[in-house]
């Protein structure tokens, strides 16, 4: 089994027209793939630093005297980077959402297709799990989560109908969620309410929103000027923050204008939306959701 496959593998790294003696980092380490391709268009005197949360991604570390892997989540950037000594770089790239590798693992319980303990932690050492989330939440949370991060319109309805389970019995396991939701899942539709069903729990579990944002917010300190940002997203919630920043540098409102209606932003976007062709799609079905933006750091 791959660890992991590398989406948008080439556009990516080319997004992040990297100099051989630069300093770049790659946000979600995973299976090593895009890092490797860093590697191989870096000279003897860049450096790449790596970020990943997850404990089983360390068993990939590459043994590079120019590459450095930090078991963290990459909403702690700035403070990890300079730990290193660095203070700014040239480049980072961040493929958003879950590996394929926590996908393929059951017991992790992301995929629709396994019974597993509710849990959907990226890091073990999180304290709140998915078990947390639906035995611990009360209505209102419950409905904030199912609405805000799988844009569900019947919420309401699905965190009702859970808080009655729950009075019966701890609900523990994925299989069982889905049997207490069964009623709000037809056939026709099932697999895709599911996903929008695990997407909110797991987004709530591993405060991705948060993350993204305050990572969004760093990377703008810590990239030098012409520095450029590379970021794949799988679903809405995620390439809506994404673009937006990068278009005006806030995640809502808009920059002030000058006295002449003028507005500076901190980044210009380079090319369009890169999203992958048929052929990746087919060899890779993780894929067929990705979309590619970058951008680069105006010199002010």
């Amino acid at each position: 089994m791959e660890y992991h496959n590398p989406v948008l593998l080439q556009a990516s790294v080319d997004g992040l027209n990297i100099k051989p003696d630069g300093i770049y980092v790659d946000v979600t380490f995973g299976g090593g793939g895009h890092s490797k391709e860093i590697l191989k268009r870096l000279g003897p005197n860049g450096k790449l630093f790596a970020f990943d949360q997850d404990e089983d991604a360390l068993a990939n570390a590459l043994p590079d005297e120019r590459f450095v892997l930090i078991n963290e989540n990459f909403r702690h950037i700035k403070r990890f980077l300079r730990f290193y000594g660095v203070k700014s770089v040239d480049g980072i790239l961040a493929d958003l959402g879950v590996s394929s590798h926590q996908f393929d693992v059951a017991e992790r319980g992301f995929s629709t297709r396994f019974d597993a303990g509710l849990d959907m932690r990226m890091s073990q050492k999180n304290d709140l799990n998915a078990y947390r989330v639906v035995n611990e939440y009360d209505e209102a949370n419950l409905r904030r989560v199912f609405l805000d991060y799988g844009e569900l319109k019947n919420a309401p309805a699905l965190a009702r109908t859970i808080i009655e389970a729950r009075e019966e019995q701890s609900i523990k396991t994925t299989d069982e969620l889905k049997e207490v939701l069964a009623r709000y899942l037809p056939e026709r539709v099932r697999n895709k309410i599911l996903a929008q069903i695990y997407q909110a729990i797991r987004i709530e579990v591993n405060q991705e929103m948060d993350v993204l944002k305050e990572f969004l917010e760093q990377s703008l300190e810590i990239l030098n000027p012409g520095g450029r940002l590379s970021v794949i997203s799988y679903h809405s919630l995620e390439d809506r923050l994404v673009k937006r920043f990068m278009k005006n540098g806030m995640f809502e409102g808009e920059p002030e204008r000058d006295f002449f209606g003028n507005f500076s932003v901190p980044f210009k976007t380079i090319g369009k939306l890169i999203v992958p062709d048929k052929e990746e799609i087919k060899l890779n079905n993780r894929a067929r959701s990705a979309k590619l933006r970058i951008a680069e750091k105006i010199e002010l």
